[in-house]
């Protein structure tokens, strides 16, 4: 292995990575160690690709200390070296006190676009790869998202599935309590740049669209009643009463019903529902048929219910909407907008309704002109949702239990314009009993990996529309 390793760092890691810079030095294979200070911006990409002499360089992009794991250089050399890949990262160990954790990573895939992608701390790259890139923007911080954005798609980024080194924990924060940091609004500059990156890497692959939408005819189906408020729950007892309530709290115009899909509850939950329905004509309760139905197939039996009204609207089971204007307020943005879909804004509370931080999730990153290609490079677009139920007929959804709601706006956003509300309107309870609180590493992983894959289908169907090899859609379905 004659090949040699430039090593950049940032310079306040120095006095806590003493023992990593000797590691460094004393390995034989790292020619030179830099210290770099702005991680992130184009004139630090300009000046590695200046500084870096050797075949391939190694980069810190994190202030935290590291302790490499046994021949790990050599590993990661010699796997570069014999695929000819670009870039290469691996698992790793978090140390916190005197326990350490193994962190493994996600592969990545065409799909990976998104700017928070957990590469761990270290980076592995070849020369060759980064020397191609030049930027036309002068980021301050997306130079390291556009370069990677730019490899992925002139050589390949590869997962390494061992743990090479060791780290400091890095975040110690519960897996709900980081879902939020991209919305922040003191993150704004930050969300432009990225935006900006991701969607010239999107016109360079073939996968940006145009603002150029179909329109919707409000007047070509028969419906029962103008919306209908949807609310899949299982085992929801503390909650439910409080979302339902918040439904027949509404004060509209037009007529409403409330479809309540009651995922074979065993905690009470179906009682709480019974007493409703005996109450009231226009809350629902459907029990499904089948036992094999996640969050997305609960949402498919209320939409394909024969009661379904033209919009169909997002209740979580835990969450409330924020006062009896909500329902108006959305059907009032269809109808003005003639759009296929709607999403509002929402207030993070506790379980007593006091908010907490970040507070009010807007999504003002949405612009009508490129909202769906931003989409891509994001987690999610916001709540609570609403569709034209004709079109939610015709795409169907994931039948999964996360992300089938960002599956589907993805999809609908291919082809429609969505609508949004920037006023909050519904309350989001965060509390222990969440789906997505305190996971594993494992859980998030896998999350990830699927919110990773239904990009990747979403960015080749756009590819394949842009390059009119699109199958030709169905039409919609509705009650005529």
């Amino acid at each position: 292995m004659s090949k040699s390793i430039t090593a950049f760092l940032p310079i306040d890691s120095n006095e806590f990575n003493a023992q990593f810079i000797k590691e460094l030095r004393y390995s034989g294979i790292v020619t030179e160690i830099i210290n770099i200070d702005n991680l992130f911006d184009s004139k630090t990409i300009d000046f590695i690709k200046a500084k870096t002499k050797t075949d391939y360089l190694l980069l810190l992009t994190q202030n935290t200390s590291i302790e490499l794991g046994q021949f790990s250089l050599e590993r990661f050399l010699s796997i570069a070296e014999s695929t000819g890949t670009g870039m290469l990262y691996s698992d790793y160990y978090e140390i916190s006190g005197n326990e350490r954790k193994a962190h493994p990573v996600t592969d990545y895939q065409l799909g990976s676009i998104r700017d928070d992608f957990n590469f761990g701390p270290v980076l592995f790259f070849s020369k060759e790869a980064i020397m191609d890139y030049k930027e036309q923007n002068d980021y301050n911080y997306a130079g390291l998202y556009a370069l990677r954005l730019f490899i992925s798609e002139t050589s390949v980024i590869m997962r390494i599935p061992e743990f090479l080194y060791s780290t400091m924990t890095l975040d110690s924060r519960k897996s709900d309590e980081k879902l939020f940091d991209y919305v922040n609004p003191k993150n704004r500059e930050v969300q432009i740049e990225m935006e900006k990156a991701a969607s010239e890497h999107l016109k360079r692959i073939g996968a940006y669209l145009n603002p150029e939408f179909r329109e919707i005819s409000l007047d070509e189906f028969d419906f029962p009643c103008e919306a209908s408020v949807i609310i899949p729950v299982k085992n929801r007892v503390k909650t439910i009463g409080d979302a339902v309530r918040s439904v027949l709290d509404q004060v509209t115009d037009f007529r409403f019903n409330l479809i309540v899909v009651d995922n074979y509850s065993n905690d009470g939950t179906t009682d709480i529902i019974k007493e409703f329905t005996d109450k009231y004509e226009n809350v629902i309760h459907i029990i499904p048929a089948r036992k094999d139905l996640g969050i997305g197939g609960c949402w498919n039996e209320a939409v394909n219910h024969p009661l379904c009204g033209m919009f169909s609207v997002q209740l979580d089971s835990d969450d409330i909407y924020q006062d009896n204007s909500t329902l108006r307020k959305i059907v009032d943005i269809f109808r003005k907008e003639k759009c296929a879909m709607v999403i509002g804004s929402y207030t993070l509370t506790d379980f007593k309704l006091n908010e907490i931080p970040p507070g009010v999730i807007d999504h003002r990153e949405w612009t009508h002109e490129n909202g769906r290609n931003n989409a891509l490079r994001i987690n999610g677009l916001g709540a609570p949702r609403s569709y034209y139920t004709p079109v939610l007929r015709n795409i169907r959804i994931p039948n999964v239990s996360y992300g089938e709601d960002y599956a589907v706006c993805l999809a609908v956003s291919r082809n429609y314009q969505i609508g949004r509300i920037y006023e909050s309107i519904y309350y989001c309870r965060r509390w222990e009993e969440n789906s997505d609180s305190a996971l594993s590493i494992e859980k998030q992983n896998a999350n990830d990996v699927y919110k990773d894959k239904i990009r990747t289908i979403e960015i080749i169907a756009r590819q394949n529309m842009n390059s009119n090899t699109k199958p030709e859609q169905s039409k919609l379905s509705g009650n005529k």
